[in-house]
């Protein structure tokens, strides 16, 4: 007999320490019926009743199941984001004539930059060289102007 009432008073202790620390858990929004503090309150001075109060009116109806956020709307293994409507569903690139197209002109206007960027490049360089054999040409046939009679003899 003595067994029997210790076996129920664990389990009564456990279930009012289950549901207290269940009220404090519990966000405040998801609460049923009275607010937060209300509850604690109520399991904390009642015991056992207000812990079988707690379970049946102030527990929200179903328990938090993996949600990454708040406003989850709880469904498992789905994402709004996919339900979304006008979403952009992706689509392989080799199917897609005018993407390649597009690609394909890209390519070739970034071809002939590239091409006009170097012939322009090198002529300029011909103009650099052509400049200093010029130079180079009135030096040699110019006497030297930092020359003195002195010099000369």
């Amino acid at each position: 007999m003595i067994r029997a009432e210790l076996g129920v008073g664990i389990l009564t202790t456990a279930v009012w320490v289950y549901c207290l620390f269940d009220v404090i858990m519990t966000d405040e929004s998801r609460i049923r019926n009275l607010p937060k503090v209300t509850w604690i309150f109520i399991v904390l001075f009642t015991s056992v009743v207000g812990a079988v109060a707690w379970l049946i009116a102030g527990r929200p109806e179903s328990a938090p199941r993996s949600m990454p956020y708040k406003g989850n709307t709880g469904r498992a293994g789905t994402y709004p984001e996919y339900d979304r409507p006008g979403r952009f569903v992706p689509t392989n690139p080799d199917d897609d004539a005018e993407f390649l197209r597009k690609v394909r002109e890209r390519a070739e206007a970034q071809t002939a930059e590239a091409k006009r960027q170097r012939l322009e490049r090198e002529r300029l360089e011909a103009e650099q060289i052509e400049r200093e054999r010029e130079r180079r040409r009135q030096r040699s046939q110019d006497p030297d102007p930092g020359a003195t009679d002195d010099t000369a003899r």
